[in-house]
């Protein structure tokens, strides 16, 4: 089971920014999941929300910015004593850093259409090639995995799931030619992990934070478990990258 750090280390360090992925990278992991979203010049960014207030106290949609606007942006709200500026990062600048890591879960947020799916992941396998070994595409949204589909993408692709919809996501992984499931935490029953890997699935679960649960998990034999805290995980577990 790898340890997957959820939006990069979002326990120990501000989300989805390089210093919150350098501190991962410092832990000696080599697995994380993270955010992209694309604006409307059409720069690929790495950020969890539409908008700017809850990580950076700025009011504002992210979608009213472009990438010139991306350096004025400071993501420690929540981490006073923070030292250094984490501005919005560009994909690009993200991979940059992850250049060694075995396994990154690249999850698209929802989009508005199906033109906007196929503009954002033909940008993103662009920006993603050299990564065919290590990345997998992500998404909630059933028109990112319908415009991966379509393109014949060569990167792994994966469902995740937030609703109780049992088999019927198993159904869904298949019907878009994905290679992993992720599941909410507390949608991942025993049943759920079982019929998962019978039907050749890797399986990620997130977000678990608490280390019985996520023994439980490891004992299940879950390929990803994605938490917050990957530094407590890393230690309680034993699991060394």
């Amino acid at each position: 089971m790898q340890i997957i750090g959820h939006r990069g280390a979002r326990g120990e360090a501000p989300e989805n920014t390089l210093g919150g992925f350098a501190y991962l990278k410092q832990l000696g992991i080599r697995a994380v999941e993270f955010d992209v979203r694309q604006l409307p010049d059409d720069t690929l960014i790495v950020i969890h929300d539409d908008n700017l207030f809850r990580t950076s106290g700025k009011v504002g949609s992210v979608y009213q910015s472009q990438r010139h606007d991306l350096a004025h942006h400071d993501h420690r709200s929540q981490w006073k004593n923070w030292e250094n500026h984490e501005p919005t990062p560009c994909l690009s600048q993200v991979l940059d850093l992850l250049q060694d890591f075995q396994h990154i879960e690249v999850e698209i947020k929802a989009v508005a259409n199906q033109a906007q799916a196929e503009r954002l992941t033909e940008a993103l396998q662009q920006q993603l090639k050299g990564f065919e070994r290590s990345a997998t595409i992500t998404s909630f949204d059933e028109k990112i995995l319908q415009a991966l589909q379509r393109s014949q993408s060569q990167f792994q692709r994966g469902l995740l799931i937030e609703d109780n919809i049992k088999t019927q996501a198993i159904e869904k992984a298949i019907k878009y030619g994905c290679t992993r499931i992720g599941w909410k935490d507390k949608l991942a029953t025993p049943d759920m992990i079982e019929l998962s890997k019978l039907a050749k699935f890797a399986v990620s679960v997130w977000t678990v934070n608490d280390v019985s649960r996520a023994k439980n998990l490891l004992d299940q034999g879950i390929d990803g478990l994605i938490t917050d805290f990957p530094k407590t995980m890393q230690q309680q577990l034993g699991i060394l990258e």
